[in-house]
């Protein structure tokens, strides 16, 4: 009894590891069901490359091939429904190449959905893989389209996906009136802890449509996932979400620095095999830097010193010094809190290296990212974390407490 014990504890234990006794994703979850939810309709799919099954078909491909779904129109947002487009790039409509299915940009001279687009479709289906931060922009794209239906009758389904940075991690300022844009459409924390699904039930349910609009909204919940799982405990294939997240735990580091990255992009790694998890400069000595950092005793991370010369970007065949940022303990870092003591730290050193007077054309979007134009002000008087610390971390405090009322999962 012992031998077979231990055979069916190693057998659960290489299933783990292979990816087969895994998370299952909306997608895997609809499947099973035979597609029931879209029989008889007219369906949209709002997509890109991260909308795959457990083998990494791609969702449009199922859908296409399947007798239970008549797959009428693609919808694309930033990059595109196959991921062939720059972050920022302005994506025109054009015909699938592989299905030749009508694309919709929704990431050019639309960003939602018009009347003349969604015509003839009975159900909008989202299947997109998000990276936990408010400030990427797939789940404005999700909002936008959750209006357009609504306004105009038509149904919408989401096929749930994990966060990557797990349902705990609730990290951030909420979004003003006045700095609402794409990347930071909903007053939610930076770092705000919801799935996908989640995130559509929240806005649905809280008014925060335009004008109150409320859509049909029907979440297709996953199958396994826990609120405490990070992306590698789910056991699915991670699929890049944008040329510059191109592993899971990149969505941690994006947490950690794409704020400041907003400032400058070869600072945190952009041009590099280590997008956002970085920080590196022209005029840092990476060894004391790193002391100064490691000196900090910042819980959850360590620091080591490094040198490269950007492929491309802003500082291409540059040489660039700072350090490399690891994670040894995820429930214990504050992952925004560190790219501030960073800017912090470098500015004691380096007091003449002003960040914000060196770039002040990004402070626009770098204000809209953060969502206020306050922690920039605040910030900059004096270059202290603690300065800024209440207006940051309380929001976060609160608005978790708040959305657990709209938790799928436990």
């Amino acid at each position: 009894m012992k031998l077979k014990h231990l055979l069916l504890a190693v057998t659960l234990n290489l299933l783990s590891i292979t990816g087969f006794a895994q998370v299952k994703t909306g997608l895997e979850v609809l499947k099973q069901q035979n597609f029931e939810l879209l029989k008889g309709k007219r369906v949209g799919l709002i997509t890109n490359p991260t909308g795959v099954d457990a083998n990494l078909k791609s969702t449009i491909d199922i859908m296409y091939e399947s007798p239970n779904v008549n797959l009428v129109g693609l919808f694309g947002p930033e990059h595109g429904v196959r991921g062939n487009f720059s972050a920022g790039d302005h994506i025109t409509d054009q015909k699938d190449p592989k299905t030749g299915i009508q694309v919709f940009s929704l990431y050019g001279s639309n960003r939602k959905p018009s009347k003349e687009m969604l015509k003839g479709i009975d159900v909008m289906v989202y299947d997109i893989q998000d990276v936990g931060v408010r400030s990427y922009t797939y789940i404005s794209t999700l909002g936008m389209v959750m209006e357009a239906c609504a306004e105009n009758n038509v149904e919408v389904i989401v096929l749930d996906r994990p966060n990557p940075i797990g349902g705990n991690k609730v990290e951030g300022g909420l979004v003003g009136d006045k700095y609402i844009s794409f990347v930071s459409q909903y007053p939610i924390p930076y770092v705000y802890g919801l799935t996908p699904g989640e995130f559509a039930v929240y806005i649905n349910e809280t008014g925060l449509l335009k004008n109150k609009v409320k859509c049909n909204l029907k979440v297709v919940e996953m199958k396994g996932w826990k609120r405490n799982m990070l992306f590698k405990d789910t056991g699915l294939y991670w699929v890049p979400t944008s040329p510059h997240i191109p592993r899971w735990n990149s969505s941690l580091y994006y947490a950690m620095t794409g704020i400041f990255g907003e400032i400058n992009p070869s600072m945190v790694g952009i041009g590099y095999t280590l997008p956002f998890e970085v920080y590196m400069t022209t005029f840092t000595d990476a060894d004391k830097l790193t002391d100064a950092m490691n000196t900090e005793n910042l819980k959850g991370v360590i620091f080591r010193p490094l040198h490269y010369k950007p492929y491309y970007s802003n500082n291409k065949g540059n040489e660039l010094s700072g350090m490399q940022i690891y994670i040894t303990d995820y429930e214990k870092v504050n992952l925004t809190k560190i790219q501030f003591k960073l800017i912090e730290i470098a500015h004691k050193l380096y007091p003449d290296h002003e960040i914000f007077k060196f770039n002040s054309k990004r402070h626009n979007m770098f204000d809209k990212v953060i969502g206020s134009n306050k922690i920039r002000i605040e910030f900059s008087k004096n270059y202290l974390y603690s300065d800024i610390k209440k207006l940051w971390e309380e929001p976060a405090e609160e608005f978790k407490e708040e959305s657990k009322k709209y938790y799928l999962y436990k």
